[in-house]
């Protein structure tokens, strides 16, 4: 079951049993990234029925094979916007449940010495604020390039905003509570802490390098 949690009103952690075996499955190291992509596809996926759990829709009319009758479809267009180039490997696993959404793009990176977010691409639906944007980035250390994201959205309109992660750090989860407090947080995992170099603690490592296979 989704748990909201005590300290953090904008955090729920989906902490079903499904979710947390592929996530402990994923954080093991000696996970190879080719198992890596799909552990996190399934995770994404998994965690998409919960966040769009209250999406608004609308009745329609719809023609059985026997007779008519009521339906509902989702009432808006969802928007997808991963945070490249880590949240791109959660994309495929949200469009396997919302084949329907649109995929906005935002390139942005932190900076290793002053840990600042650098952006450096962005292309995104005309219309993104006419529904709901799902903000996606596997983690959420800092903050610095979700409280980014977030920025940018506003900026363009948008007001049903929802972030999801796979592994969060408190440092990070309070930063956006206190930056964007209308903005829920959906994460598999609330971690430790961060580290000396802002690394979240166990984590998973650097999920772009574990999808991607880099260093």
């Amino acid at each position: 079951m989704p748990t909201a949690h005590d300290d953090f009103a904008n955090l729920t952690i989906l902490d079903h049993p499904v979710i947390q075996d592929r996530l402990t499955r994923i954080r093991d190291e000696s996970t190879p990234p080719q198992r890596f992509r799909r552990l996190l596809d399934e995770i994404a996926g998994l965690m998409t029925f919960r966040v769009c759990h209250d999406l608004p829709v609308v009745e329609v009319e719809v023609e059985t094979p026997l007779e008519p009758t009521t339906g509902h479809r989702l009432e808006h267009p969802i928007t997808l916007v991963p945070i490249l180039r880590a949240g791109i490997g959660m994309t495929d696993g949200i469009l396997s449940t919302l084949p329907e959404a649109r995929v906005g793009h935002l390139g942005v990176y932190r900076d290793e010495e002053t840990s600042q977010p650098v952006p450096y691409y962005q292309k995104m639906p005309p219309d993104i604020a006419d529904g709901p944007v799902l903000v996606v980035d596997p983690m959420l250390a800092t903050g610095g390039s979700a409280a980014f994201a977030l920025d940018r959205m506003k900026e363009l309109g948008c007001s049903n905003i929802r972030l999801i992660c796979l592994v969060a750090a408190p440092e990070g989860v309070r930063r956006l509570l206190e930056a964007h407090p209308d903005v829920p947080i959906y994460t598999a995992a609330l971690d430790r802490c961060l580290d000396e170099h802002n690394y979240i603690r166990p984590g998973l490592g650097d999920a772009g390098d574990r999808i991607f296979g880099t260093q």
